[in-house]
């Protein structure tokens, strides 16, 4: 029996964002764009700073690779591509040294197309520009939903993530690339990124903040896989330990291990368990294990961490009222 379908139509961009820099470009540095951006690309985008001046000019977005550091520029331009923004994006590029040039549009020209393309053959690879096409599309009459159509990319982007790598170096970033494909398909709302090849055996998923992290890191030495909430502060680690221990152990399926890492600026609670990247039958299981616990410590230790700042906020104001 044939069922209803819907229709689908492009809704054009001017509908939605109105004027380039004080609708698109705030849209975009969101978080949650950003990322869905990263995403498309294969990289995970932490925001700088929006209208960051380069000289006379101004780069509508400086943002930085979450995992590396390297500088990327985004220059946006909700109209057919033209010379003038072709000259401010490679001028931006060389202005912070970015790695990272992203070029957004409604519409392309085959001649910039062409220009995107050659600047990829002809510079190393510590230069990468991509050329984006920004699409909305919307069903029947629901509301109009984003995509990032890649029109241009480096031609070694996909390989070069893989240049250099020893056999155990690819299937680590194999193991880990894995893992984000299968929380994906779960519907798993942790806040993931594609791997990187300068440490295939670490992974590392953001929390929205610096004070903490929670990690991956794979052994293949002692055979062990292990997930870790990582302090930068050793301060909120202690107070977590002293006052919340009991309470966040109890929230969690795996009891973890205490490590202050005392010879350390950092400190850290994990939990890890055998795992031997060869058996690959397997890979699934540790894909789950690894997406329960990111899970219930994303929620755990937010909660008490919150609770954590929040005493301490209390307790300065406190000693600045009375003094």
């Amino acid at each position: 029996m044939l069922q209803n379908l819907g229709k689908i139509k492009k809704v054009d961009l001017r509908e939605v964002w109105k004027n380039e820099a004080l609708d698109f470009t705030n849209w975009l540095a969101r978080e949650e764009n950003l990322s869905a951006l990263g995403d498309e690309i294969g990289i995970s985008i932490k925001l700088n700073q929006t209208e960051a001046p380069v000289g006379k000019f101004s780069v509508d977005i400086l943002a930085e690779d979450e995992n590396t550091g390297k500088k990327i520029v985004i220059e946006n331009q909700l109209e057919q591509t033209d010379h003038n923004h072709l000259g401010k994006l490679i001028t931006y590029t060389s202005g912070y040294d970015a790695k990272i040039a992203i070029w957004i549009v409604k519409d392309v020209r085959d001649e910039h197309r062409q220009a995107i393309d050659w600047l990829n053959e002809h510079t190393d690879d510590d230069a990468n520009f991509f050329l984006i096409k920004m699409e909305l599309w919307s069903i029947d009459n629901s509301l109009p939903a984003p995509k990032f159509q890649i029109i241009s990319r480096p031609n070694n982007w996909t390989k070069s993530v893989r240049k250099g790598l020893s056999q155990i170096a690819m299937k680590e970033l194999d193991f880990l690339s894995g893992f984000v494909s299968y929380c994906k398909e779960k519907g798993s709302t942790l806040k993931l990124s594609q791997p990187s090849s300068s440490a295939p055996a670490y992974y590392q998923i953001s929390t929205g903040t610096s004070k903490w992290t929670i990690e991956i890191k794979i052994n293949t030495q002692n055979n062990t896989i292990k997930e870790d909430v990582s302090f930068k502060d050793k301060d909120l680690f202690y107070k977590l330990r002293d006052i919340y221990k009991r309470e966040i152990e109890e929230g969690l399926q795996h009891k973890p291990i205490w490590d202050e890492m005392e010879n350390f600026k950092s400190a850290q609670v994990g939990v890890s368990e055998s795992f031997d990247i060869d058996d690959m039958d397997l890979w699934s299981k540790h894909y789950e294990w690894l997406r329960v616990n990111a899970e219930q410590f994303r929620k755990v230790f937010g909660k008490y961490i919150k609770k954590a700042l929040r005493t301490s906020q209390n307790a300065k104001k406190e000693k600045e009222d009375n003094k």
